[in-house]
């Protein structure tokens, strides 16, 4: 469901459209007293006693105290916190949630297999991703999810609707979906399985009068994904190729870091890849290329659409911005923010939202979203007769390009 964060000997700086805010509580230090401040909580200070008499009054009055699980009241605290924000992306998760993240991140999950991601406060499909459940059940980039079973999806975060949609391989789970164009929505029961998408695909087209392409196909920025691309750009300079389609369709991202070394093959060594801005005042951060420029000398087109996000979008972004590089599609999905992972004690952890991403120009793409040079549409009538009028028409003009 989120296929993009792997525990790693350096911290990873998350792009992904999931999940977390730090606070340590003392309960055997602090249940009883009423005069607690917060001495790091600028700019002025905060008295904690209501939230002690609460708890107290709880642990008093409530009718089934036997019933009461203090380790999940604490757990239910942090996350009613941590949802005050506002923040989507900024998630508390608990030791048994913060597995299941790192599942996905490794590449190897059960469940549907789909991005899923909130845009103007509805649920929505990012990306099916290529092989599971989700595509084959015939869900898209787009699609917006009303209900998880019997469960109305207005105001759930998106963690909470990941567990929902997850679930043992076998297990079905039914989600009510509304698409542009559609009169009334349907209801689609899909039978979980063990996801382990692919990270990179690539074939040689032929485009005749001796031109060949090289399609390359990126479909997740997860770890695993630096590796794959690094084998199959070698791949690429020893094929005959002599243009490249990037075709970054239903690529829901994953880490900036990866986005980065991939976005090194194709840049000068120095290249802005993205700016990080906290919106603090502070003095923004530039990402830059660090690669080997490699695939820098073939003419290429960037095909991107509803799907792409977050590192997809950065990297689609940042060869638009150096290289003028056209992209063509549909306006992408507009994750603009950077989240970074924190480990906190007992296993449970926070994905916290840290600061906005801009695109080499400094444009901000948050819920707007890349907007392609070119224009196409795939349509319902496509989609049956298995037609692709966006790649067609990146061929079309790569033959065109020297």
């Amino acid at each position: 469901m989120s296929p993009n964060i792997l525990p790693s000997k350096k911290k990873k700086t998350v792009l992904l459209l999931t999940i977390t805010v730090i606070v340590a509580f003392s309960v055997g230090l602090l249940v009883g007293k009423l005069e607690v401040t917060c001495k790091v909580c600028p700019p002025e200070e905060v008295d904690f006693s209501l939230f002690w008499e609460a708890w107290n009054k709880l642990h008093q009055k409530f009718v089934n105290p036997k019933e009461m699980d203090t380790q999940q009241m604490i757990y239910g605290a942090i996350s009613g916190m941590v949802k005050s924000l506002g923040d989507p992306y900024t998630v508390f998760m608990t030791p048994e949630d913060s597995k299941k993240f790192l599942e996905d991140a490794a590449g190897r999950f059960e469940g549907v297999g789909m991005e899923v991601g909130i845009r103007k406060d509805i649920l929505q499909i990012i990306a099916p991703l290529k092989g599971t459940p989700a595509e084959k059940a015939g869900l898209r980039a787009g699609d917006k999810i009303i209900k998880i079973g019997n469960i109305l999806t207005t105001n759930l975060l998106i963690d909470e609707a990941v567990s929902l949609i997850r679930g043992p391989k076998g297990t079905e789970v039914t989600l009510t979906i509304y698409r542009e164009g559609w009169d009334d929505t349907k209801e689609f029961t899909i039978t979980r399985a063990v996801i382990e998408p692919p990270s990179v695909e690539w074939e040689l087209k032929d485009l005749g009068d001796g031109k060949k392409a090289a399609y390359l196909k990126l479909y997740q920025f997860s770890e695993v994904a630096d590796a794959d691309f690094n084998v199959t750009a070698r791949e690429i300079l020893n094929s005959p190729a002599d243009r490249i389609i990037l075709d970054l369709r239903n690529n829901p991202g994953g880490y900036l870091e990866v986005a980065q070394d991939i976005a090194g093959w194709f840049l000068e060594k120095g290249e802005i890849v993205a700016i990080e801005d906290r919106g603090d005042g502070t003095a923004r951060k530039e990402y830059q290329a660090l690669g080997n420029s490699k695939l820098l000398r073939y003419p290429i087109v960037v095909l991107i659409n509803e799907g792409s996000a977050s590192g997809a979008e950065i990297l689609a972004g940042a060869l638009h911005d150096n290289h003028n590089i056209t992209l063509i599609g549909k306006t992408s999905f507009g994750k603009g923010s950077v989240q970074q992972l924190e480990n906190l004690r007992g296993g449970s952890s926070l994905k916290i939202t840290v600061a906005k991403w801009l695109t080499p120009k400094g444009i901000s793409i948050s819920e707007v979203g890349l907007k392609p040079d070119v224009e196409v549409e795939l349509t319902e009538k496509d989609f049956e007769e298995k037609k692709d009028p966006q790649l067609d028409k990146a061929i079309a003009l790569i033959k065109e390009l020297r």
